[in-house]
This record gives structure tokens, C-alpha cells and sequence, in this order.
């Protein structure tokens, strides 16, 4: 069973209530997504607001967290306003789908999104929901994305190897490229699990890179992993 609660160096993630706790996914893209003149980030599907948290401790940017089912929401809320960056994370309590263009535009947009297209569901209908995207579909994301993203902006995702590759060829529906890859493997030997993606609104060659987590054994975490995340464990 997962603990209440995870302690980073900078703050403490609570997530008695969340539907899903903090994991590996969240921790990679919060500490992987290009944060190089940001001013505005949009986080879709907060969570416990772990991804918001840990680019406000890398940046200075204004963040606003949406989440729409309402436990993880007052989880959320309740991390955010435990911090120390709560006047720069607004927390709301919606789907994308019906996010008031009022928002206006945004620098990054952030999503560990629902991935699981076509796989058997859990029984549990709230973990269901956040994790199959039967709430929020590829294209619904998309869609919004398109419409929310500034000119100059970047989508950024982590997503399954399958599902990655399936998300890259529809954003191209939308007119977003993919410009960049994190290619993520669990051990030197392991397949590709995981894809970090990077969207822009340009045509641009992609570059390429690989992260290696452990290298053959629980906890043996290569140089690399630690060098992303050495600002958030409080083990490295």
C-alpha cells in the first residue's frame, strides 16, 4: 500500500485522497520539461499537483492546475497551499474540455495524460477515469491544446511507448510537431516503456535522447536519472 504521503526536498506531496499517488511518470516529466522562458504553464490533470510543484521549485512562471475529479482536486489544492510557491499555482476544479477561454494562452502545457486506449479497465471508476481516456480522449486533448497553446508554445507529455507513437501522428492533425523524444527504459535491457514528447506549432528535425532509470537492480539508479532528479529525492 502507498504511503499518505511523500516527502521531496522542497515540499510534501499528500495523497490519501488522490486517485492516483505519485509515481515515476509525474516525477519525470516535472523534472524533465523545458522551462526556458516560461511565463505561463498549464497542467492538465494535476493529480496530487505533484508536476505543477515541481516546476514552480525549477521556475518563476505562473502555473494553473486543473483537475476534475473532485478528491484529487482538494488534494491538490490542499499540496499547493502547503508550499511555498501557492501565490503562483491556481488549482481549478474542471475538465479541459470546459475550461473558460478566459484562461487565455499558455507557454508550456503539461499532461501525464489517461493513455490506456483500448486495455481493461480498473474496477475502480475513479482510478479508471484517470487513467483510461474515456474522460479525455487524444483528440479532446489536442483540440484544446491547439486552442490554448501560444504561438511560440510547447505541449509537453509522457506517455507508453505504443500510445506515444499513436499521439505524435494524430497532433500532426492539429498542427503540432513533435520536436523532441526522451526514450525511457526501466534497465539497460528493458524495452522502451516510456516517451517523453515535446510539441511546438514549428516543423523542426527531432532530436532524440535516452534515459536509462536503474541499471539492474531496484534502486541502482544510474547517473543520469539522479542527475534529474537530485533536486527533488530527498536521496540524492
Amino acid at each position: 500500500m502507498a504511503n499518505n504521503y511523500f516527502s521531496f526536498k522542497k515540499f510534501t506531496i499528500n495523497q490519501e485522497r488522490a486517485a492516483f499517488k505519485v509515481g515515476t511518470d509525474g516525477v519525470l516529466l516535472g523534472a524533465g520539461a523545458g522551462i526556458s522562458g516560461v511565463k505561463r504553464i498549464l497542467d492538465i490533470g494535476t493529480g496530487t499537483g505533484l508536476i505543477s510543484l515541481m516546476l514552480a521549485q525549477r521556475c518563476s512562471a505562473e502555473i494553473v492546475a486543473i483537475e476534475p475529479d473532485i478528491e484529487s482536486y482538494l488534494q491538490a489544492k490542499e499540496n499547493v497551499l502547503c508550499s511555498g510557491w501557492a501565490s503562483r499555482i491556481t488549482v481549478l476544479n474542471v475538465r479541459l474540455q470546459d475550461l473558460s477561454p478566459d484562461t487565455g494562452t499558455f507557454d508550456l502545457i503539461v499532461s501525464n495524460p489517461p493513455y490506456f486506449i483500448d486495455s481493461l479497465k480498473n474496477p475502480d471508476p475513479v482510478k479508471s477515469s484517470a487513467r483510461h481516456n474515456c474522460n479525455l480522449t487524444q483528440e479532446e486533448l489536442l483540440q484544446s491544446v491547439s486552442a490554448l497553446l501560444g504561438e511560440d508554445g510547447r505541449l509537453e507529455v509522457i506517455l507508453p511507448y505504443a500510445e506515444g507513437n499513436i499521439f505524435i501522428a494524430e497532433a500532426g492533425n492539429y498542427s503540432l510537431y513533435c520536436n523532441s523524444i526522451l526514450k525511457i527504459k526501466p534497465l539497460p535491457s528493458s524495452e522502451i516503456r516510456r516517451l517523453i514528447l515535446s510539441f511546438s506549432r514549428k516543423r523542426v528535425k527531432v532530436a532524440e535522447k535516452f534515459l536509462t532509470i536503474e541499471r539492474g537492480s531496484r534502486h541502482d539508479f544510474t547517473e543520469e536519472y539522479i542527475s534529474l532528479t537530485k533536486d527533488f529525492y530527498l536521496n540524492f
